[in-house]
């Protein structure tokens, strides 16, 4: 997994790179748009961390003409500029995020997880899912398992499809929510609760072996513990 930083300043650029190193990132730091260019243009990344003042190219125009060299990777733009009108014109050049400074590195963090996140829920082609004990149809929405099979709404299927693909990997209410329910207005962070406990309702809550079908890992969040 690789980051790309692009940040002038050196002191948050320096906080940003050993704060995703020890996330067990690989970091690219650079200062300046030709740079970022240089380093990105053709380049498989995690994501781009790209301030909107830069020296030179704008951050702006660096995100577009990424965009028209095909980098598909998020990219999460900073600055201290916090408008409307600042955060639109940031999203329409190609970002998908927008983070205005000053800002807790935890929160770019949480948000680099969830673009990861998204890109790998819209971007599975698969429609048909199977980690034992649990085969997931995502066309007809049922679930089979040992016990026999259920039907699903279409946010269990969500949920499901989403723990399933990380199997064996803790996700954090924080991301489930922003994964699945993030712009639907009214919904909290508990929602991600109560829609497990209808999954464990549905599928049973026991795998073959004894073990729990999702976990809670304190701390951290749930996990689809295959047998």
């Amino acid at each position: 997994m690789t980051i790309l930083i692009v940040e002038d300043d050196a002191d948050i650029g320096s906080v940003l790179r050993r704060g995703f190193a020890a996330e067990a990132y690989e970091v690219e730091l650079v200062g300046d748009g030709e740079s970022a260019l240089a380093v990105a243009t053709g380049k498989s990344l995690s994501a781009i961390i790209l301030d909107v003042m830069l020296p030179g190219r704008s951050g702006l125009e660096v995100c577009k003409a990424l965009r028209a060299a095909g980098q598909t990777a998020p990219i999460i733009m900073l600055s201290a500029r916090s408008s409307v009108s600042d955060r639109t014109e940031g999203l329409l050049a190609g970002a998908d995020d927008y983070l205005v400074k000053p800002f807790d590195f935890e929160e770019l963090l949480a948000r680099v997880r969830v673009q990861e996140l998204k890109r790998e829920n819209s971007g599975a082609d698969q429609r048909h899912l199977v980690v034992h004990p649990v085969d997931l149809d995502l066309d007809t929405r049922t679930a089979t398992t040992a016990d026999g099979s259920a039907r699903l709404t279409e946010r269990e299927v969500d949920l499901l499809a989403l723990l399933m693909r990380h199997a064996g990997e803790p996700l954090s209410r924080a991301d489930i929510f922003a994964a699945l329910w993030a712009g639907h207005g009214g919904a909290s962070l508990n929602v991600v609760d109560v829609y497990i406990g209808y999954l464990r309702h549905k599928l049973g809550e026991a795998t073959p072996d004894g073990g729990r079908l999702i976990v809670t890992v304190r701390g951290r969040g749930f996990m689809f513990a295959p047998s």
